[in-house]
């Protein structure tokens, strides 16, 4: 899959100008660089911004980025104080459990959909980003692995069909993927997620409800796993 956003040092953000005519709206573009940057830490929890800096920094106008920030709001990864700026959000151990309670119902709904109503296209889709995430987790690429889990996570809800499950888990995935990215070193290698990931995506490429339904319930217990496994031991 070609990368949406080219790989960049920590610390540093992408730049507008860098993005190809088949990109989708400004605002769309300033949302993918900003949300990217966000979940991979360039911009870390608790940095305050302003919607001149990210426009300076990222190359996009003032209102793409004001609007991508509004939606970035709404998915809880910023915070607009008035008259003090934006504050790039905490991350929360309890927010995440709590999260993956309500995630994990739509999760098998979606999968078990999506594997029903799934166009022959959007399998071979299933089937590529399987194999570019092992690919990605041999490597150890966490920032492709990223991508692509941002790119199935789309493909998911673009099978299923369904506006309403889709509204609600654009709230919860860039959560996710934050959390993920900060606390994946901690089990040493990508290749477990990549392995349940590749799963749950060959499940639905085969047409299969019950497999998929099956493959997202395993996914789900290993992101709990992970995430309660990050906190620190009681003393």
């Amino acid at each position: 899959m070609p990368d949406a956003i080219p790989p960049r040092r920590r610390g540093a953000l992408p730049r507008g100008r860098g993005a190809t005519a088949s990109d989708a709206t400004l605002t769309e573009r300033a949302y993918r660089a900003i949300e990217e940057a966000i979940v991979t830490l360039a911009v870390p929890p608790g940095e305050v911004v302003s919607e001149a800096q990210l426009a300076t920094r990222l190359g996009f106008g003032r209102t793409p980025v004001r609007e991508a920030l509004q939606r970035l709001a709404r998915e809880r990864l910023v915070r607009i104080l008035p008259r003090r700026g934006i504050v790039v959000a905490a991350v929360d151990v309890g927010e995440q459990l709590r999260l993956l309670e309500v995630r994990r119902e739509i999760e098998r709904l979606t999968a078990r959909t999506a594997a029903r109503r799934a166009d022959p296209a959007q399998r071979a889709r299933f089937r590529e980003i399987a194999e570019g995430m092992e690919r990605a987790a041999a490597g150890q690429e966490d920032t492709r692995f990223l991508r692509l889990d941002r790119a199935l996570n789309l493909l998911v809800l673009e099978a299923a069909r369904n506006e309403f499950a889709t509204a609600t888990m654009a709230l919860m995935h860039g959560l996710s993927r934050r959390f993920w990215f900060m606390h994946w070193r901690q089990s040493g290698a990508l290749g477990p997620s990549a392995a349940m990931h590749a799963a749950l995506a060959r499940a639905i490429a085969e047409g299969e409800p019950d497999g998929a339904a099956s493959a997202s319930d395993a996914l789900m217990d290993y992101i709990e796993a992970f995430t309660r496994g990050t906190l620190a031991p009681a003393r």
